[in-house]
């Protein structure tokens, strides 16, 4: 099995900063994609950031540290909409009798709440 742990989230105030981290373990041949997702209360999942080797989209940046199978992503500039559960999501190559397959994985979610 594949385990995915966030963790990172807490109580921050508007314009403030958070980094959330997500490690994969477990039986892991390779990770090819993994990404952020937040959903809010009320409101579909939504993706944040999708893998990269390095990127930004706005006020938040992924980077990841394939060594250490762990994607970041920084927050900066935070808003109160940015209140949500964040999840980590990523596509998993696994070796299970002597046949690669791929599986896809959600961590359990941290959240971050932005208020003053």
């Amino acid at each position: 099995q594949v385990q995915l742990v966030e963790s990172g989230g807490g109580l921050v105030q508007p314009g403030g900063s958070l980094t959330l981290s997500c490690a994969a373990s477990g039986n892991i041949f390779s990770i090819n994609a993994m990404r952020w997702y937040r959903q809010a209360p009320g409101k579909q999942r939504e993706l944040v950031a999708p893998s990269t080797s390095g990127g930004s989209k706005g006020r938040f940046t992924i980077s990841r540290d394939n060594a250490k199978n762990t994607v970041y992503l920084q927050m900066n500039s935070l808003k109160p909409e940015d209140t949500a559960v964040y999840y980590c999501n990523a596509d998993v190559t696994r070796l299970t009798d002597t046949v690669l397959r791929q599986y896809n994985y959600w961590g359990q979610g941290t959240q971050v709440t932005v208020s003053s």
